[in-house]
């Protein structure tokens, strides 16, 4: 075993110090934080399919991102890290735990406005059934690109994948969410 002198111990100690300073004040945290804590939360929990899980991944993701060195070009490029941090740490926890989507339970997943119809709400259940039947690539990409409105180069960054397969990849997910779709139940009922 190496013996440690003081030296070794203070350039540790200062090693340590540097590593616990952030990137942004507290206050620029703070607006960042409301401004895309609901959407990646939403995007963890849909690719997840569990909430539960969702609330631990987007405080870890929280977490890493304070704790990065990168520079940030622009509020977006800072949103997409974000967003690139949430879907590595699910699909680490996915290949850790050999993950099985857990339906989401439809009494969380559907709020219902007053003003949606019992079909409205009937074609949401059939979306988030046939949603958790998707691959979560798939889930992430469609989420990404449909309810978040990103962009296929957004799409791209966050997901660690190619600008130039984004095309391909958002068809072959829209076309096994139509397949899944059309095997829903409540699909089935209402012919």
């Amino acid at each position: 075993m190496a013996e440690w002198t003081l030296s070794d111990v203070e350039r540790l100690s200062a090693l340590n110090e540097a590593d616990r300073t952030f990137q942004m004040s507290e206050e620029a945290f703070r607006s960042f934080y409301e401004l895309t804590s609901r959407p990646v939360w939403l995007y963890l929990a849909r690719i997840t399919g569990d909430p539960r899980l969702a609330d631990d991944l987007l405080q870890e993701a929280y977490y890493r991102f304070l704790r990065t060195t990168t520079r940030f070009e622009s509020d977006d490029h800072r949103r997409n890290y974000l967003f690139r941090i949430a879907t590595n740490l699910a699909h680490d926890n996915r290949r850790r735990s050999r993950f099985t989507a857990v339906p989401v339970d439809e009494a969380e997943s559907v709020v219902v406005a007053e003003s949606e119809s019992a079909d409205q709400v009937a074609r949401r259940l059939d979306v988030t059934r046939a949603m958790s039947q998707l691959k979560p690539r798939e889930r992430s990409l469609l989420w990404l690109a449909y309810a978040q409105g990103a962009s296929h180069e957004e799409i791209a960054a966050t997901m660690g994948l190619k600008r130039s397969s984004m095309k391909t990849l958002l068809f072959r997910a829209r076309r096994h969410l139509v397949a899944a779709l059309g095997s829903t139940p409540a699909k089935a009922g209402r012919s």
